[in-house]
């Protein structure tokens, strides 16, 4: 039940049982968490709870990696010399939260090789969003505004997570996220003020974006397994549902202010409640997604293996002069 930071398969199976089942030492752990300690990966903690940040962190690090592929998928085609830069960068920022949080989840023990080999093999999942297809341009905008704004409404919370290394590394990603979230506005913007055609993309865009988005924060609360205990733990500080009530409250007002509809028919305004209803998402395709990769899982997984082939030899290239400069220091 209790762990370090690194300790061993083989320390972990030889580990006493009985003291891995102290109910006080449950307790001494969640006094900590309720007292707003933050959790350090020397700190003794419950094995559940580190396993529960492993799957978690290193799932939003696939997320961000593959992620990069729907976008990377227009840099070719990008309107202007401009939008290409942007989006490359925007890209290269997208690595970069994927390298920052593989590295808070190897302090909890697992080697970023294992997390990368369960992402090919399918065993890990990522975010179910990215296994949609982005045939138009509008769709660089609408996962910017859309995709990166439920992003941020999702991981600003978790800059106070209980677990610091995740913590402090979603600072930095939280910024740049929002960030994203604004460059993709302001391209569904020109969209929406320019022709009738380009506002017609825009729109289509919106369309098959939305629900997915939504989807983005988890089954509704009374299906989530996990939900509960990471609450308690604080790992989460809001549920599913509140979340996902939170960004709809926040796009609702920018797409009337752009001149487009929400696709959903069950919109409105709820004056007792200072909210927005809308309507029940369809969770036979969530789960679905989940099951089976939707439209372009299959594509991603591919491309992901294709990329980790044709860059062993830089791997191995990197090796060989890490040991070479080892064993100069060594002679010195």
């Amino acid at each position: 039940m209790y762990s370090t930071d690194l300790r061993t398969d083989q320390e972990k199976k030889s580990a006493d049982p009985q003291v891995l089942d102290d109910a006080k030492l449950w307790d001494t752990f969640q006094s900590r968490i309720d007292n707003g300690d933050v959790i350090e990966a020397k700190d003794d903690m419950p094995e559940k709870y580190r396993q529960t940040l492993i799957r978690q962190i290193s799932q939003h690090a696939h997320s961000e990696i593959v992620g990069q592929l729907p976008e990377g998928n227009w840099v070719t085609r990008a309107p202007t010399l401009k939008r290409k830069l942007i989006l490359l960068a925007k890209i290269q920022d997208e690595a970069g939260h994927g390298l920052y949080l593989y590295s808070a989840a190897e302090t909890l023990g697992r080697s970023r090789d294992d997390m990368v080999a369960d992402l090919l093999s399918g065993k890990a999942k990522y975010s179910t969003i990215f296994n949609y297809p982005t045939p138009t341009w509008a769709d660089i905008g609408t996962i910017g505004w859309l995709v990166d704004g439920a992003a941020v409404t999702n991981q600003i919370p978790l800059c106070r997570c209980s677990y610091g290394p995740y913590a402090r590394a979603m600072v930095r990603v939280c910024k740049e996220e929002s960030f994203h979230q604004r460059q993709g506005y302001e391209i569904v913007t020109v969209l929406a003020q320019g022709t009738l055609a380009q506002k017609a993309l825009a729109q289509d865009s919106l369309n098959r974006f939305w629900w997915p988005s939504l989807m983005m924060f988890g089954p509704s609360d009374s299906a989530s397994t996990h939900s509960s205990q990471n609450m308690k733990w604080k790992i989460k500080r809001h549920s599913n549902d509140e979340l996902r009530q939170r960004f709809v409250d926040a796009t609702v007002p920018q797409a009337e202010f752009l001149g487009l509809s929400i696709p959903d028919a069950d919109m409105r305004w709820n004056e007792e409640r200072g909210s927005y209803d809308h309507g029940e998402i369809n969770w036979d395709e969530f789960w679905a997604v989940i099951k089976d990769g939707g439209i372009c899982g299959k594509d991603r997984i591919r491309a992901r293996r294709a990329a980790a082939k044709d860059g062993q030899w830089v791997r191995a290239a990197a090796h060989a002069y890490a040991q070479k400069q080892e064993t100069k220091e060594r002679v010195a």
